[in-house]
């Protein structure tokens, strides 16, 4: 039978294509910055020997063609430092839909600024690069499953700003060199919603390597909210 007459689902495939399901982690649609981090931790694995030359542009193929997160989690399911979705019972978590995301994909910015800000489903571990851009992680208004929350972030001529909730627990370790390293408290409080829930303190874990660099840890809602204006 010729290569033309298999049925498509029956051909050999280099890439097993994402399987969604109903998280909606894994639905959700990925960025251009999100397709270049994974397409760096896919180059780099090819450097260290786990990918050939043709299976690196076979995933890239992929990769540049992608949509969700779904299918990142898939290019790199057997490499190490690729995005993370770890299955949850609904049962246990129903809040945060059954999937929780265990590794983010790296935020690298060079000249440019990225922000992440408003309900987004927070990583467990995010590894954060900037060099000469700036960076906004506002946790204040996410969706954050775990505990503990480990953050990595090395500025370099850059700016990174770290926005935690109010009654948060910082556990900072930095290393400023010719920059700085900080943590500031908010100067007034969120007004408070008598309908939310008293909720336990997250712990984050934060190691700042600021070279030329500032990296700014701020507690509570950004000044907008703290006057109640949004």
């Amino acid at each position: 039978m010729a290569q033309d007459d298999v049925p498509q689902e029956n051909r050999p495939q280099d890439v097993v294509p994402a399987q969604g399901g109903d998280d909606p982690a894994l639905r959700r649609r990925v960025s251009d910055l999100e397709r270049e981090e994974v397409a760096d931790i896919l180059r780099d694995a090819a450097g260290e020997g786990r990918l050939s030359y043709t299976e690196l542009e076979d995933r890239l193929e992929t990769l540049y063609a992608s949509k969700t997160y779904g299918e990142l989690v898939e290019l790199t399911a057997d490499l190490p430092n690729g995005p993370r979705v770890q299955s949850v019972p609904s049962t246990t978590d129903p809040q945060y839909g059954g999937a929780l995301v265990e590794t983010g994909p790296v935020v690298n910015v060079f000249m440019s600024e990225s922000k992440r800000m408003g309900n987004w489903l927070v990583p467990q571990r995010q590894e954060i690069n900037a060099v000469l851009g700036d960076v906004t992680l506002d946790y204040t208004e996410a969706q954050i499953p775990y505990d503990d929350i480990h953050i990595e972030v090395k500025s370099i001529l850059a700016e990174v700003k770290i926005r935690v909730p109010q009654n948060a627990i910082v556990l900072l370790d930095s290393n400023p060199i010719l920059g700085s390293v900080s943590e500031q408290e908010a100067g007034l409080k969120a007004v408070p919603d008598p309908n939310a829930q008293p909720t336990a303190p997250k712990r984050f874990h934060i190691r700042g390597t600021a070279i030329l660099g500032e990296i700014k840890i701020k507690r509570g809602p950004r000044l907008s909210k703290r006057l109640g204006l949004t």
